[in-house]
């Protein structure tokens, strides 16, 4: 299982496509953090960034980064069916239940890459507007790491669901848009008509660990939605690995099962 893993991350870290999501990851994270932090204490936009509530919104903002996590894992599994690379694997490891969790392992250390960068990215745009205005900074050391470590978790939650995803539908494109639509449009929809189910769909599951504040990562209706809290840490992280569970063995029980001739 181990130098299967590391298959997988050798295979991972050597494609361009690995750097480009990244770096489409890292781009829109800054630009959009640049932009809430310029609207900082207008009408239209977030607190002012002398306030805790403030900072925290665009520090926690990081949420391109978990999509762009899930759409990695998507590539490391559906990414063998459109090179046609699958049958040579399936041929080194003939256990393709163990391919599939070597490369579930391996799109949640992608993802966790992602979602730390985007940390990292959103919290140093914040604070340079901070140190712009020179504002003091109104979030604690312990926050900012608190932060992180969500930001860490919630990519590599989201890269490990996106692997699983891959394996059930096997075409990429429609996996990758697959992504895009229920985390953007699908969860904006959901979240905004039915606010007491919001806190349990996995994407802003995956926001919540980052801190994001409920509805502060939809693209849609669920913006304007403020009733309902999201769920604790632990609760997020036990239903996003729940879901990926769940998901990979029906992956395991119809999709890696099948003739990939």
């Amino acid at each position: 299982m181990i130098r299967q893993i590391r298959i997988e991350l050798l295979k991972l870290t050597t494609v361009r496509l690995t750097y480009g999501l990244l770096a489409f990851a890292a781009a829109l994270t800054g630009i959009f953090s640049a932009i809430e932090s310029g609207r900082a204490g207008t009408s239209d936009g977030v607190a002012p960034l002398n306030t805790y509530s403030g900072l925290s919104a665009i520090v926690t903002g990081g949420v391109w980064g978990l999509i762009f996590a899930a759409v990695l894992g998507v590539t490391v599994s559906s990414g063998e069916f459109r090179h046609q690379t699958a049958t040579l694997t399936y041929l080194a490891t003939p256990n393709r239940t163990r391919v599939l969790a070597a490369k579930a392992v391996a799109a949640a250390a992608g993802g966790a890459v992602f979602g730390l960068v985007v940390d990292v990215i959103a919290t140093g745009v914040g604070l340079g507007f901070v140190a712009g205005h020179h504002y003091p900074v109104s979030i604690g050391a312990v926050t900012f790491v608190r932060f992180a470590v969500g930001h860490l978790m919630g990519g590599a939650l989201m890269g490990s669901l996106g692997a699983v995803l891959g394996s059930l539908i096997r075409s990429q494109l429609a996996a990758v848009i697959g992504v895009f639509v229920w985390s953007i449009i699908l969860e904006s929809l959901l979240g905004g008509l039915f606010a007491s189910i919001r806190p349990y769909l996995p994407y802003t599951a995956a926001t919540s660990l980052a801190g994001t504040a409920l509805g502060a990562a939809g693209f849609g209706p669920s913006r304007t939605v403020s009733a309902g809290a999201p769920l604790p840490f632990a609760a997020a992280t036990a239903l996003l690995i729940a879901l990926a569970v769940a998901l990979a063995a029906v992956a395991a029980r119809t999709a890696v099962r099948r003739d990939i001739a």
